[in-house]
């Protein structure tokens, strides 16, 4: 403590206020239109569905029917569930989404989705485009243009679709067509099946569950495992055509479990006032603080928005190695819980200096053994919430994040479908507990220490003793 200057209130003080304004404002330049970001301010923090507005959906592969390929849920794969992932996931690019995020539990075989309202559309349907997520049909192959035909291929032998510009070279008109790239497993069974059907100009049917997408005449055997589709296809049919047997390539046809749809004025009525109650309650909280504690408040309300400005950062991607995180209603819930948690502590330490002040102890005595005393008490406190932060995000978190997969052999009963949301509230309570050691702990007893320098502010009485001088 003695060695603690006079000047390092102020070099404190300056670091977070510095700190603050980078991280509120960012750091960017900017040559001509373009613009160069090296730090992320607050205005680019990813908010959650709850808070922008949009749709959660949890899907579950589709319980099978008596004469269908779909698997038994015990049959199905890690492989599997991250090709419909996949498969998902290029369906919202195709919907011109892509602000999403995808999990998968491997536990119980759920796909959770979650994706913001469009932006500057006033005609975006959610319920459509989470119909259309879900509508990724068994994909078949069949001899001649029935349903009751006999099967070629499945989705799963195919492995790409691609729409293209097919121009006749006879007339020189130019048209769209579909081209085909096969997997190994499909190659053979096509090359038998257009082999047989060549020599009659027979037709292989597409079909997506009961529906027929196309019939095209086989016109010559195709051994090498690359085909096309052609018709009178304009480019919107060819793409959309490519787009179905892509999405359509599942070895299992997925269904919609549950669906929860929030709309964007709905979000930003709940932000808005969720902020604005925030730093109502941080000024009060300030006051109280600086009230009732006199010069040990004041430091930490300082520590305390030192702490806030900390999970701000975290949040928006201040650092260079770590993206933006998505933040949540219950993520500022953990911001504001954590807040309290750094009001507890710096309560503890008042009280203690406070407490050894009355019982005789010099000024400079008195700061040393409140902080050396409220220690033992704030770190149990803290780290048990820690604790708790840690669980939430094992449990409630992406099965693929480090928490989930260190503990998913205490968590396989729980799923996945609150990822982003639950997930959220024990990052940020997590991010503001560390934060407290630093700034509540560390910064507030070295800012304090140095005022206490200061002749002027040596009176008991600001730090909660008795009128005697130090």
């Amino acid at each position: 403590m003695k060695k603690v200057k006079k000047p390092v209130f102020f070099i404190v003080l300056i670091c977070i206020l510095g700190f603050a304004y980078v991280t509120f404002f960012g750091v960017h330049t900017y040559f001509g239109d373009t613009k160069h970001t090296y730090i992320k301010g607050a205005d680019e923090i990813r908010w959650g569905i709850d808070i922008q507005g949009g749709v959660n959906a949890t899907f579950e592969p589709a319980a099978p029917s008596e004469g269908s390929d779909q698997p038994e849920l015990g049959d199905i794969s890690k492989d599997d569930m991250d090709a419909a992932k996949a498969i998902i996931e290029q369906r919202l690019v195709g919907l011109n989404i892509t602000d999403s995020e995808v999990y998968v539990d491997y536990t119980k075989k759920r796909i959770m989705v979650s994706f913001p309202w469009q932006a500057g559309e006033e005609d975006f349907d959610p319920e459509s485009a989470v119909a259309e997520l879900g509508e990724t049909a068994m994909l078949t192959f069949r001899k001649g243009s029935e349903a009751t035909g006999e099967q070629v291929l499945s989705g799963k032998d195919v492995k790409k679709a691609t729409a293209y510009a097919d121009k006749d070279e006879g007339t020189g008109n130019s048209g769209y067509a579909v081209s085909l790239e096969l997997n190994d497993s499909g190659k053979s069974a096509f090359g038998a099946a257009t082999t047989e059907l060549a020599a009659t100009k027979g037709q292989i049917s597409i079909w997506m569950d009961e529906t027929c997408i196309s019939a095209p005449t086989v016109q010559t055997a195709i051994t090498d495992g690359n085909c096309r589709i052609t018709g009178n296809f304009t480019w919107d049919e060819a793409n959309s055509l490519a787009n179905k047997i892509n999405a359509g390539a599942l070895p299992f046809k997925l269904s919609t479990t549950s669906t929860s749809i929030i709309s964007a004025s709905l979000g930003e009525g709940a932000l808005n006032a969720m902020l604005i109650a925030g730093v109502i309650a941080f000024c009060i909280i300030a006051v109280y603080m600086i009230i009732f504690y006199r010069l040990p408040g004041f430091v930490a309300a300082i520590a305390l928005f030192g702490q806030v400005v900390g999970t701000v950062a975290c949040i928006s991607g201040f650092f260079g190695n770590m993206d933006s995180f998505t933040l949540t209603i219950p993520g500022i819930a953990g911001i504001i819980l954590a807040i309290g948690m750094g009001v507890d502590a710096n309560v503890i330490t008042a009280e203690r200096i406070k407490e050894e002040l009355n019982n005789g102890k010099t000024l400079n005595g008195a700061i040393e053994l409140g902080y050396k005393r409220a220690w033992s008490a704030v770190f149990d406190g803290n780290i048990t919430v820690v604790f708790v932060a840690v669980i939430l995000m094992g449990a409630f978190g992406p099965t693929d994040s480090v928490f989930g997969t260190l503990l998913s052999p205490l968590f396989a009963a729980f799923g996945a479908s609150t990822a982003g949301t639950i997930y959220s509230l024990g990052y940020t309570l997590m991010v503001g507990i560390i934060l407290n050691f630093v700034f509540g702990i560390f910064c507030s007893r070295l800012m304090l220490a140095s005022l206490s320098k200061f002749k002027f502010l040596r009176n008991r009485k600001l730090y909660g003793g008795a009128k005697i001088d130090g």
